[in-house]
C-alpha cells in the first residue's frame, strides 16, 4: 500500500482530478528502493502518472484514534488510459479475456498469517503472549476452539473491523502451528474486488492486531519446522447469458469445462511459481507434512494436491487453488490462474486422472523449488505472455532478480557457523 495522506477538504478534488504518484513506486524491491533496470525509474526522469479512485472503496480505518478512511486508487497515463505496471491492471486486461467469452469470475479468498509477538528475540519472531492465560502457544492444535478464546478480543475486532470496511469475512479458525490463524472471505462475483478485499484484510489484520499490542506477519515461512502462511484462492465461473455455474455437476469428473480449466491451470503452474510464491522465502514453505503441493496434480476433495476441487454439492463444484503463500500479490497470482483457466478452456487441455489419496507418495517434485528458477519459467514463459504483458513480466522479473542478487550476496549466521573456523 502505498499514497498520500490528504485532508478531508481534499476529497473533492481527489475525486474529480486524482492524485500524481511516481510510475516507480510499481518498480520497488521489497526494502522500497527503485529497482532500475525495470526502466521506470531515472530512466524517465521519475516521472509521475496520475492515480484515480475506484469506485465504493471509501472506507474508514477502524484502528485510527482520529477518524481516517482510505481510499483504493489505480494508476493511469497522464492521458487516461490505464498504466500497464499496476497489478490490477495486469488483472483486469485477463479478466477482459473471460467477458468475451460471457462469463463471470466467481472469487474468494483464504488468508492464513501469524500472531507474533511485538519483540523479536534476536530477529527471530515468537508467538505472543495469551491475553488470557498469559503463556504463549507452543503446539500445533489446527481447528481448537480454546484457541481462538484465547485471542478473542483481537479476532472479534478484525471480524467487526471487516463489517466496518465492507470486506466480506466472516470466519476465522484456528491454523497448524502456534497462533496461526486463517480468515475466510465470501465468494464475490468479481475478481478484481475479491484481491480489492485481499489486500484491504491484511491491511486490517496488521493494524487490529497492533491495536491490540501484537504484531502479525504474512511472511510465507517465519518458523522452522512449523506451517508456512498459504493464500488459497477458490474459483468458479458463472454463465452471463445462464446465471450458473459451468463447473456445475453431480461427477466433477465429466464436467468438461471443469476438466479444462484444470488441465490449463496445472499445464501453466511452473511458469506461474513466480507470482505464486514470489520472494526468496516462499520456498521454503513447502512439504509434504505442511499440506503444500510441490507438483502439478488435483484431485476431488484432496487436500495433497495442487487444485482441488470441493465436491460438497453440485452447484458449488469450483477450483481451489492451494499453491500460493501468503506473500503473493493477490492481483498478480488472480492474473497467473486465471490465465491458466482461459488457455484450458480455449485449448481443451486434459488434465489426465484425479489423484486419489496421497499425492506426495504418488508424485515426484516437479515444481520450480527456488525463486530464480520460477523467475526463468516465467521469463520464458509463451503462454502467459498472451495474457500478462511482457512489458510488465520484465519489470516483475527485474525487480525479483534485484532482490535475490542482493540475498545472495549476503552472508548468514549459519554460513559463520559452518565454515569460519572449520574449512
Amino acid at each position: 500500500m502505498r499514497g498520500k495522506r490528504i485532508e478531508r477538504a481534499s476529497l473533492t478534488k481527489v475525486y474529480e482530478k486524482g492524485i500524481n504518484l511516481p510510475a516507480s513506486i510499481f518498480a520497488l524491491d521489497i526494502n522500497g528502493s527503485t529497482v532500475e533496470s525495470t526502466g521506470l525509474g531515472l530512466d524517465i526522469g521519475d516521472a509521475d502518472r496520475i492515480c484515480y479512485p475506484i469506485p465504493d472503496t471509501l472506507s474508514d480505518e477502524p484502528w485510527q484514534k482520529r477518524p481516517t478512511a482510505q481510499l483504493l486508487m489505480t494508476m493511469h497515463e497522464i492521458e487516461g488510459e490505464p498504466f500497464f505496471a499496476d497489478p490490477r491492471e495486469v488483472l483486469r486486461q485477463v479478466v477482459q479475456k473471460f467477458d468475451e467469452l460471457g462469463l463471470t469470475i466467481c472469487a474468494a479468498f483464504e488468508l492464513e498469517f501469524y500472531l507474533i509477538d511485538q519483540e523479536n528475540i534476536n530477529g527471530r519472531p515468537q508467538p505472543p503472549r495469551s491475553p488470557i492465560s498469559g503463556k504463549r502457544p507452543q503446539s500445533t492444535q489446527v481447528y481448537l476452539i480454546d484457541d481462538l478464546d484465547e485471542y478473542a478480543d483481537c479476532l472479534q475486532d478484525i471480524l467487526e473491523g471487516a463489517k466496518v470496511q465492507g470486506i466480506p469475512a466472516d470466519a476465522i479458525v484456528k491454523e497448524s502451528a502456534p497462533a496461526q490463524f486463517e480468515v475466510n472471505l465470501h465468494h464475490v462475483e468479481d475478481a478484481l474486488k475479491a484481491c480489492d478485499y485481499a489486500v484491504l484484510l491484511k491491511r486490517l489484520i496488521k493494524n487490529i492486531a497492533y491495536d491490540h499490542e501484537m504484531d502479525t506477519t504474512f511472511m510465507a515461512k517465519p518458523y522452522p519446522g512449523q506451517a508456512g502462511n498459504g493464500l488459497h484462492v477458490h474459483i468458479s465461473l458463472i454463465d452471463k447469458k445462464t446465471g450458473k455455474n459451468i463447473f456445475a455437476a453431480d461427477d466433477p469428473e465429466q464436467n468438461a469445462a471443469l476438466r479444462h480449466a484444470v488441465g490449463g491451470v496445472l499445464e501453466t503452474m511452473p511458469a506461474s511459481m513466480g507470482f505464486l510464491c514470489p520472494n526468496v522465502n516462499s520456498y521454503r514453505r513447502f512439504g509434504a507434512q505442511f499440506y503444500v503441493p510441490n507438483a502439478p496434480s488435483w484431485g476431488l476433495d484432496n487436500r495433497t494436491v495442487a487444485v482441488r476441487v470441493p465436491t460438497g454439492s453440485a452447484d458449488a463444484v469450483r477450483i481451489e487453488h492451494r499453491v500460493a503463500g501468503a506473500d503473493a500479490n493477490p492481483y498478480l497470482m488472480m492474473s497467473a490462474i486465471l490465465a491458466g483457466i482461459h488457455h484450458g478452456l480455449t485449448n481443451k487441455i486434459e488434465p489426465g486422472a484425479p489423484i486419489e489419496g496421497n499425492s506426495y507418495e504418488q508424485l515426484e517434485q516437479s515444481l520450480p523449488n527456488n525463486l530464480r528458477d520460477a523467475l526463468r519459467e516465467l521469463d520464458d514463459s509463451e503462454v502467459l505472455a498472451k495474457y500478462i504483458s511482457p512489458d510488465y513480466i520484465d519489470i516483475f522479473v527485474a525487480c525479483k532478480e534485484s532482490e535475490l542478487e542482493e540475498f545472495e550476496h549476503s552472508i548468514s549466521d549459519l554460513e559463520y557457523n559452518w565454515y569460519l573456523h572449520t574449512v
